[in-house]
C-alpha cells in the first residue's frame, strides 16, 4: 500500500484542496499529534526533496505549502486567547528573519494550543527587534524558533542569546530540519535543541506538569 503521505503530497502539489482534506480527515483528523507525524512532516519533507532535486519548481513547492497550510488551518483553527488558556502558560513561536519555512512551527504551536497553552504564533521573517519587544510585553514562559537555512546559523546564535536576557527568563527552544542532522549547541547553548515532534509532544506533556523543559533531553 502506497505511503499516505505521498498521497497526501501529490494533492498538494496538484492544489487540490478538498483531496488533501480529506485525506487526513480519513486517518488521523482528530489526532493531530499523528497527523502531523505520519502525514504533514514526512509529505513536507518529500516536496522538499523533490525541489532540492529539481524535480518540482519553486512555484510548485508554494502552491504546495499554501494548500498544506490551508488544510491546516481548516482541521486545527486557532482558538480565542480565552478559551485556550487552561493551563496559564504563554508558548510564542516564530521563524527567524529571512526564514520562510514556517509549516513546522506552525504545527508545534498547534499542539501546544491543544495541550491547554496561550499561544502566539508569529509567523515567518520575523526581525529580531520586533521579537524581544513582543516578548517583552507578553512575557510567554516558552519561546520556540526555527531554523531551516544553514547560513541563519550565525543570526540563531544572535536570537538566543538575546532573548535568553530577557528579565522574565523564558525556557527557549530551537527546531527545525538542521537540528537533527547539525551539531547546533555552539550556536544555542541558552536553548533546549528539539529534534521532532515526537520529541516535543513528550515536553509538551511534562510542561503539563511544571517539568523543565531540558529534563527530557
Amino acid at each position: 500500500m502506497r505511503e499516505i503521505y505521498k498521497s497526501f503530497a501529490e494533492a498538494l502539489l496538484k492544489g487540490d484542496q478538498e483531496d488533501a482534506l480529506n485525506i487526513v480527515k480519513k486517518v488521523h483528523y482528530y489526532n493531530r499529534a499523528e497527523a502531523f507525524l505520519d502525514i504533514f512532516t514526512p509529505a513536507m519533507r518529500y516536496i522538499g526533496d523533490l525541489w532540492e532535486n529539481n524535480d518540482i519548481s519553486v512555484a510548485d513547492e508554494h502552491l504546495a505549502t499554501a494548500v498544506c497550510d490551508f488544510v491546516l488551518s481548516r482541521l486545527y483553527p486557532a482558538k480565542s486567547s480565552s478559551s485556550q488558556a487552561m493551563l496559564n502558560k504563554r508558548a510564542m513561536f516564530l521563524c527567524l528573519e529571512g526564514e520562510q519555512h514556517y509549516l513546522g512551527l506552525k504545527m508545534v504551536s498547534s499542539l501546544f494550543e491543544e495541550a491547554g497553552w496561550n499561544t502566539r504564533y508569529l509567523g515567518p521573517n520575523l526581525p529580531l527587534e520586533y521579537a524581544l519587544k513582543h516578548a517583552a510585553a507578553w512575557q510567554p514562559d516558552v519561546i520556540g524558533l526555527s531554523v531551516t537555512i544553514v547560513y541563519h546559523l550565525p543570526l540563531l546564535k544572535t536570537y538566543v542569546k538575546e532573548l535568553s536576557k530577557l528579565s522574565f527568563k523564558p525556557e527557549i527552544f530551537v527546531g527545525g530540519r538542521l537540528v537533527g542532522t547539525y551539531d547546533l549547541l555552539p550556536y544555542c547553548k541558552e536553548a533546549v535543541l528539539v529534534k521532532d515532534l515526537n520529541e516535543l509532544y513528550k515536553i509538551i506533556g511534562q510542561k503539563e506538569h511544571g517539568e523543565k523543559l531540558d529534563a527530557l533531553l
